[in-house]
């Protein structure tokens, strides 16, 4: 598994989607002028989303989890203003409430907690993984942004989409930054939760149904470097009322657990 060349020659493309134009801790985030499907892709809103809550903390403060609601669908083509409240500075711990605005109505809420790293313990259980890298097969999925990263699925998947698990890195070099490379993590963990959230006995078609997240969190555990592949795996908690509840975990080649996620979407026939 050779990893991409990691040097920036120029911003990358997840550095683009976070050069806003900012006032005070108002920001200004320019978004695509269209994109795959009706909606702005979660991932993308999501890291923008978190990377406004960090331009407020102190650098050496970095993402230790996020929690958010897509409250509405966004739009292509309009930029989004991202409103932070700082809730809470602490020596350890930075607390930030982010309120993204489109056409004056709130798209999405989110509450982010960042951590100063401290000294401690670094275990985790061993897990037997749910794909080999060997036994993947690449694919180039047609759902949102998902040309920004090769992709090895399990083999037999022939759906729009990459349904997990699967091995995932980015195709172009990305910055040495933290809280950017956080971002990108934010971003890819969108793929794959909603197609795995669907009720039992549902076919992965986009033309079945309607179905859309609700809401999605991110545990960040460990450096994360998009050049490397990872394996992401999301597993079925439960299906009720017209909602699907799952739970991801974003491994290293090496087996380290780098972030865990949850995420609720629905599911309507």
């Amino acid at each position: 598994m050779t990893p991409v060349n990691s040097g920036c020659d120029r911003p990358s493309w997840i550095a683009r989607l976070l050069d806003f134009e900012r006032r005070g801790d108002v920001f200004v985030a320019p978004n695509p002028p269209r994109g795959p499907g009706n909606r702005l892709f979660g991932g993308l809103i999501a890291a923008q989303a978190l990377a406004a809550a960090g331009a407020t903390v102190e650098p050496d403060k970095l993402p230790q989890s996020l929690h958010l609601y897509f409250v509405r669908g966004g739009e292509y083509g309009v930029d989004v203003e991202l409103r932070v409240e700082r809730t809470r500075d602490g020596r350890s711990f930075d607390t930030r409430r982010v309120t993204a605005v489109q056409h004056g109505k709130v798209i999405l809420e989110m509450i982010a907690s960042f951590h100063r790293a401290e000294v401690a313990a670094d275990w985790q259980p061993p897990v037997v993984p749910a794909l080999e890298f060997d036994d993947a097969v690449p694919k180039k999925p047609t759902m949102g942004f998902a040309d920004r990263f090769d992709m090895r699925v399990t083999p037999g998947d022939d759906s729009d989409f990459a349904v997990p698990p699967f091995w995932i890195r980015t195709r172009d070099p990305i910055e040495d930054d933290a809280l950017v490379r956080a971002c990108a993590l934010t971003f890819l963990s969108d793929f794959g939760p909603v197609p795995v959230a669907r009720p039992p006995g549902v076919p992965l078609d986009p033309h079945v149904g309607y179905a859309a997240s609700l809401d999605h969190a991110v545990w960040f555990h460990r450096a994360f470097d998009p050049h490397q592949w990872h394996r992401y795996e999301v597993r079925s908690l439960t299906n009720s009322d017209a909602r699907g509840l799952v739970a991801g975990s974003l491994y290293s080649a090496s087996g380290a657990l780098i972030a865990s996620t949850t995420q609720e979407a629905l599911w309507r026939f």
